[in-house]
C-alpha cells in the first residue's frame, strides 16, 4: 500500500528540501535517490548543472549535504528514495519518473512511479509538495509536521 500526502497551503513558496527532509525525520539518508524531471534555480552553476542532466543519483549523505549547502527552491522534481542495496543498474531499467504533466498523482489509489522505490518526494509546479511512501511513519512524520497537509488520497477523493 502506498501513502501519501499533500501540501498545497499555508506556506509562501514551495518546495525547500530541508523542511520536507526534516519533517520525514531525516530518514533520507536511508536511501539513494534518484532525481528526475528537475526544474530548480539553485545559486551554484555546479549543482545547477548536476541537477540540470536527465537524471541525477546521490545518497541520502549526498542529498543532505547538498541540501546543507544550499537550500533553494524546487518548482518541479521526483525526488525517487530507494533501499540502499537497490543498485542504480536495476533502477534505470524502469521508465524514469516524472512530475509535469504526470497524471498518476491525482488517483487513487495512489502508486509510486517507479516500482522500485520506497518513497517518492515531489515538488510540483512551485504550487505543491507531494509525499508518496510505503512506508506509513514516513508520511504520518510528514503530516505531523506539516498541520495543514492533507491526506493524499482524501483529497483525491474530493477531486470526483
Amino acid at each position: 500500500m502506498v501513502y501519501g500526502a499533500i501540501l498545497s497551503r499555508g506556506e509562501r513558496f514551495y518546495t525547500y528540501l530541508s523542511r520536507v527532509l526534516r519533517a520525514i525525520g531525516n530518514r533520507q539518508t536511508e536511501y539513494n535517490w534518484l532525481i528526475t524531471d528537475c526544474q530548480c534555480y539553485p545559486r551554484t552553476a555546479e549543482i545547477g548543472a548536476l541537477l540540470g542532466e536527465r537524471y541525477c543519483w546521490m545518497s541520502g549523505e549526498e542529498l543532505t549535504a547538498l541540501v546543507e549547502r544550499e537550500d533553494f527552491q524546487w518548482i518541479w522534481a521526483v525526488l525517487s528514495g530507494f533501499p540502499k542495496e537497490v543498485p542504480l543498474e536495476r533502477v534505470l531499467e524502469h521508465p524514469l519518473p516524472y512530475a509535469d504533466g504526470y497524471e498518476g498523482f491525482w488517483k487513487n489509489p495512489l502508486t509510486l512511479q517507479h516500482p522500485l522505490a520506497e518513497v517518492e518526494l515531489v515538488p510540483w509546479d512551485s504550487s505543491a509538495t507531494l509525499v508518496l511512501s510505503t512506508r506509513k511513519e514516513l508520511v504520518e512524520d510528514y503530516r505531523r509536521f506539516s498541520p495543514l497537509s492533507e491526506d493524499l488520497a482524501q483529497y483525491n477523493a474530493q477531486l470526483r
